[in-house]
């Protein structure tokens, strides 16, 4: 199967900006921040005593549709009174899974939640191992990624190559069953600008598009770190010039040999470039 959203780049999210469900104050905020999509969040930022209160506010947020797409990220896979109060409102674009560790969990949410997408985060090992049994459970999965705080305290690493492995493996996952590249996980240091920029540009380097984030501040270091330079929207514009002109294979003057999927990738890079001038 493969996804619908697999074969648009220019309508992939670069921005995903989590804010807490218990505050409405900073969910309003977060809508007016320019982020592509907007994360309530109804687990790790919100204390237990507060979950029943983040979703009452979160219902009445999304008693109503919003312009910026709002996910939800679940208190767990297994809540069903938020899975049940959340699914049938107008204003929710999607559910995110904490904690997944196997297909079944997918196909019991979405049971519990006809007609509506859903984001597995795979957070320990075990899920890694499951990636693409995950996310291939079923056609209401439209993406996945990595959970990478519980991720380290599961494997033990400490040092961020450590989780260069799982990085890559979920994104192999991801592109083999059709879905969209995944977004990285957050950078947790807000304050660490450069540091996000080199970690977005190693993401990139694995095949990651986009980033989740935690404040608005790293929305703007994210959607530059994403988006095609100047150099490489000029590289594909020239590959699809010489395309049109020869379909076959063939080198450019510079050298680049040109084949059917050097093609799609430029194209790829032309449609996520002109996603962000309109």
């Amino acid at each position: 199967m493969t996804s619908p959203a697999a074969a648009t780049p220019g309508a992939w999210p670069l921005t995903w900006l989590y804010a807490p469900g218990d505050r409405p104050d900073v969910v309003a905020k977060a809508l007016a921040s320019g982020a592509d999509v907007v994360i309530v969040d109804l687990e790790d930022a919100v204390p237990p005593d507060r979950r029943a209160y983040a979703l009452a506010a979160t219902t009445d947020l999304l008693s109503s549709p919003h312009p910026v797409p709002v996910h939800v990220r679940l208190p767990s896979a297994h809540d069903t009174t938020a899975i049940t109060a959340l699914a049938p409102l107008p204003g929710l674009a999607a559910l995110r899974v904490p904690k997944v560790t196997h297909g079944t969990d997918i196909g019991r949410i979405a049971d519990l939640a006809p007609g509506v997408p859903l984001h597995a985060l795979l957070e320990s090992a075990l899920a890694v191992e499951h990636a693409h049994a995950i996310a291939t459970a079923h056609p209401a999965v439209r993406g996945i990624a990595l959970g990478e705080a519980d991720l380290r305290a599961d494997l033990g690493v400490h040092d961020d190559r450590g989780l260069d492995w799982p990085r890559s493996r979920v994104v192999v996952a991801a592109r083999a069953a059709g879905l969209p590249p995944p977004a990285q996980s957050v950078h947790p240091d807000i304050r660490d600008l450069d540091g996000l920029a080199a970690s977005c540009a190693h993401g990139r380097a694995l095949g990651f598009l986009g980033r989740a984030a935690i404040h608005p501040r790293q929305l703007p270091v994210i959607e530059r770190a994403y988006l095609p330079a100047p150099g490489e929207i000029a590289a594909a514009e020239e590959i699809v010039k010489a395309a049109a002109a020869d379909a076959g294979a063939q080198a450019l003057p510079d050298g680049r040999f040109v084949d059917a999927a050097v093609v799609a990738a430029a194209h790829r890079t032309l449609a996520l470039a002109r996603s962000r001038r309109t």
